[in-house]
């Protein structure tokens, strides 16, 4: 096929839009074709309650294959015509999880030749990530960089003449390209970048933004998109579109009758949708019955989508049989871009569609045919979240191989909740509610099909990664049973998952560096800790607050690049601190007990404590003081550097695998804030452990508190004041936090550190040490109490702190979650560290937040009395910062 988007039909004439802008006044301006490209919904957002729902995009509306398939190449073929044909061979294309992925990928057809890569949330073992970044309006934010390849990413940086072409489905505000230009940026640097999206949507402010940004990065920034326009919105919108969601909810929530018996009888996957979904209508956008949709998505009585099946064909009978399909997938063909797609990767496959979509439609037989009823057979490809670009190719395929036969459709899965409401003015009609069935690293969840309920589909071919291919896809409540109920026909194509090729381990040192210990390297006793990092005391690496965060906030650099000048409290300031760790002594003796004997419990009989450096490191050393008292063990405690955006200290793990178990090492930190920490050491560990060929190191985190929900072992899960956090050095054996920069640190060198030797006087390590240690016996029945409690308990990760600082981002204007601290101990961090702009306390907090209000008094930051925040307090970094500014204005202040 050519490639070109063949004019999409329009024979409604109602815009799926006009329900939301009735009720809303929400009104879409701009180019002629952009009703015909977009329509609205509406979703619960604290920031923006409409949702723009592309028609062409094939993720919540089904569309044609070749429609949705010729959007992005036609903008890939553009593209191509600005670059010149030698340009855009050298090119690179980068689309986003999970929207753009298919876009992108079609986008980098268009371009011919170029290789494309997209970001995953996916992480993937023996795949060192080459980067990655945070999506603040997106339902589930992380991104991660996965090319097989690692020097993907790098051809083209200066010196050379390709440009980075990066593609998402829309350009709203452009923060997440812009903050992925600057970071890829600040990696390898390059001459140009050209944004694609099917729709420009920015306000001029944000327009405006993209050519000073192009400027400060000193490099040319093109942007290609099929349509240009903008959303309208009356004053109260927010307000009146969160009071219509939940209107709508309340009305489509079945009785607690109806819910009861749905649950009883194995049907029911959920009653109440988070995040602003809504139910299952009873028709589709054909206008059809479908009485057997509901609000929890359960499936009819006797369909068998939920069993076991082959290759052999169906499972058995019913009114909605299970085929398998054998695809005959190209070997050695990525199953899309999540590691990388070449040139030669896109021929094998070209070469190998037609083939699949004849073995599709012969497994359709008379579903792809003419029957008794007039009119083709209606067909959907269904693909899978991120999982786009295969399915769509299958489709455009099929929709060639059946001919007028067949009206093919497609479509995917996705993440995100929106409601749904049955009505031809509305966008999304229909919805279909399972559980995820990949496994996600962040947890399990509901997954969402938008508008196939009631569409009348005959067939509806389901298209998965075998990653995906799970007991959990399978289930009563899974995908194909919710399907089942749907169709009369559901066909199971599973492509096999890309396993990239390893990189070769590096040759291994003929000497590894040694610990550095006490009193050489930190106040603390040698045998307290040992610390995995190298001296740098004497390396000038200070640079004061105003510049760092300019520089981390304009690409210029990153934090661990440099240091912040030390903190040196006043008088004031040190009392509050003695009075606050008299207060909280025993309750972070508490926390100690309970977080060590958990540990002593599920790791024993003797963990290896790895404190990340350096919040981590004061609650190590007071597990391993626990541990001798209660139970005269001595334990093992070293302290190890962790980077976010960077990784771990692959050094430090050799290290630890040359000289332990690494099963027996348990990773501690101080407490969790939104769980970046928690993510990034996940994936460091695995890309470790892939690339070295050493494995057994235990990811998850134990920490003193874990008011974000992110792990499993804590001593509790309240937002409380850990004295530690108060200070910097000074409590945490005189040791910097640490520095990871080229100059300093080789291939076979540990992270680097200082020793602030010179600040020996106002050291309260031990003072803060022993002050905790007195507290233990008179806690020990507590914390026998809380354990046994904690160890019977369900304790899964609740992600419950990301989703109050993905809240807390587009409330507050941010649009950058890693510009939001949450928590006593990151707010404290953001006070001493950062640029604050203002903190929000909960209201009544008390006497764990008087630090804080006397930091920000200090530096002139306001602190604003919040209700419903799960944390005792939150502390923003500044979000348009220039040199000196601190108020809430975004300006810098006088003489800056």
């Amino acid at each position: 096929m050519s490639g070109r988007a063949r004019r999409e039909e329009t024979v409604d004439v109602v815009w799926s839009g006009d329900w939301v802008a009735e009720r809303l006044g929400v009104a879409l301006e701009g180019d002629g074709e952009l009703r015909e490209l977009l329509g609205l919904a509406l979703r619960r957002n604290p920031k923006r309650a409409h949702l723009l729902v592309s028609n062409v995009l094939g993720k919540h509306v089904p569309q044609k294959p070749s429609v949705v398939y010729g959007a992005g190449y036609g903008l890939g073929e553009r593209v191509r015509a600005l670059l010149g044909a030698e340009e855009a061979r050298r090119a690179v294309v980068l689309g986003y999880a999970e929207t753009a992925t298919g876009l992108g990928h079609a986008v980098a057809d268009g371009l011919r030749d170029a290789p494309y890569l997209h970001s995953t949330r996916r992480p993937v073992a023996g795949v060192a990530p080459a980067g990655g970044f945070e999506e603040a309006h997106s339902h589930a934010t992380s991104h991660l960089l996965l090319p097989e390849d690692p020097g993907l990413l790098a051809s083209g940086a200066v010196g050379g003449a390709s440009a980075l072409v990066l593609v998402d489905d829309e350009f709203s505000t452009g923060n997440t390209v812009l903050n992925t230009i600057r970071a890829l940026h600040e990696l390898h640097p390059r001459e140009r970048y050209v944004i694609v999206a099917l729709v420009d949507m920015r306000s001029p402010a944000d327009r405006d933004r993209l050519t000073a940004f192009a400027a400060e990065i000193g490099a040319r920034v093109d942007l290609v998109t099929r349509a240009a326009g903008t959303v309208s919105l009356p004053d109260g919108v927010l307000e009146r579109g969160q009071a219509l969601v939940a209107e709508r909810e309340a009305e489509q929530a079945p009785p607690p009758e109806q819910a009861e018996h749905a649950v009883q009888a194995g049907r029911a996957h959920t009653q109440a949708q988070p995040g602003g979904a809504g139910a299952v209508a009873s028709a589709g956008p054909s206008g059809g019955a479908d009485g057997a949709a509901s609000h929890s998505g359960e499936t009819s009585e006797g369909a068998t989508a939920g069993g076991a099946a082959d290759d052999s064909g169906e499972t058995s009978d019913g009114p909605a049989p299970l085929t398998r399909v054998g695809l005959g997938w190209p070997a050695g063909v990525p199953d899309g871009g999540r590691h990388g797609f070449t040139p030669a990767h896109r021929a094998a496959l070209e070469a190998a569609l037609p083939g699949m979509a004849e073995r599709i439609a012969a497994a359709l037989g008379d579903d792809a045919r003419r029957g008794p009823r007039s009119g083709p057979r209606r067909v959907l490809v269904l693909g899978f979240e991120e999982l786009m670009y295969a399915p769509l190719r299958l489709g455009t395929a099929l929709e060639e191989a059946l001919g007028a036969d067949a009206d093919v459709r497609y479509s995917t899965t996705t993440r995100s909740p929106v409601l749904a409401v049955d009505d031809p003015g509305y966008a999304i009609r229909t919805r279909l509610v399972f559980p995820a069935h990949d496994s996600p690293a962040d947890g399990p969840g509901d997954r969402y099909a938008y508008n196939v309920a009631g569409a009348g589909f005959d067939a509806v071919v389901a298209v998965v990664d075998s990653t995906a291919d799970t007991p959990e896809l399978h289930a009563p409540d899974g995908l194909l049973a919710r399907l089942a109920a749907h169709t009369g026909h559901v066909l199971l194509a599973v492509v096999p998952s890309y396993t990239p090729h390893p990189t070769p381990a590096p040759q291994e040192p003929s000497m590894l560096p040694e610990p550095l210990r006490g009193p050489d390297f930190s106040s603390y006793a040698p045998e307290d800790v040992g610390w995995l990092l190298q001296d740098l005391s004497d390396t000038r690496l200070e640079a004061p607050t105003e510049e760092r965060e300019e520089a981390i906030q304009s690409g210029g650099a990153h934090y661990a690049e440099s240091l912040p000048v030390e903190y040196q409290p006043s008088a004031e300031y040190q009392a509050l601190f003695t009075a606050a760790l008299d207060a909280s002594a025993a309750r972070i003796a508490r926390a100690v007990g309970t977080v060590t004997e958990t540990v002593l419990a599920e790791r024993g009989p003797r963990p290896v404590l790895v404190s990340l450096a350096r919040a981590g490191t004061p609650v190590g050393v007071l597990m391993r003081h626990w541990a001798r008292h209660r139970h005269g063990l001595d334990l093992p405690h070293y302290a190890i550097s962790i980077v976010r955006g960077r990784g771990i200290d692959a050094t430090a793990l050799r290290w630890l695998a040359a000289h332990h178990d690494p099963a027996d090492v348990v990773f501690v930190d101080g407490w969790t804030g939104k769980g970046a920490i928690t993510r990034e050491l996940a994936a460091a560990i695995s890309a470790f452990e892939e690339t070295s060929g050493i494995s057994g190191f235990d990811p998850e985190i134990a920490v003193l508190a874990d008011p974000g929900g992110c792990v499993r072992t804590y001593g509790t899960r309240e937002d409380f004041l850990i004295p530690s956090a108060c200070l910097n050095s000074t409590v945490s054996g005189l040791i910097s936090r640490t520095v990871l920069r080229a100059d300093l640190v080789g291939p076979d060198d540990f992270h680097g550190a200082k020793f602030y030797r010179e600040l020996a006087e106002s050291d309260v390590s031990g003072d803060f040490l022993a002050a905790v240690a007195a507290r233990f016996d008179e806690v020990a029945d507590e914390v026998d109490a809380a354990t046994k409690e904690l160890l019977a308990a369900d304790r899964a990760p609740t992600w419950e702190g990301w989703a109050a600082v993905e809240r807390i981002s587009e409330e507050y204007g941010v649009h950058d979650v890693n510009l939001v601290k949450p928590g006593v101990g990151e707010t404290t961090r953001v006070l001493l560290r950062r640029v604050p702009w203002k903190i929000l306390a909960r209201r009544g907090a008390g006497a764990d937040l008087q630090h804080i209000r006397l930091l920000a008094e200090q530096r002139g930051v306001p602190v604003e009395e919040v209700d419903d925040l799960p944390y005792s307090c939150v502390g923003l970094i500044h979000p348009r910062y220039t040199r000196g500014a601190t108020g809430a204005d975004g300006k810098a202040v006088q003489g800056a």
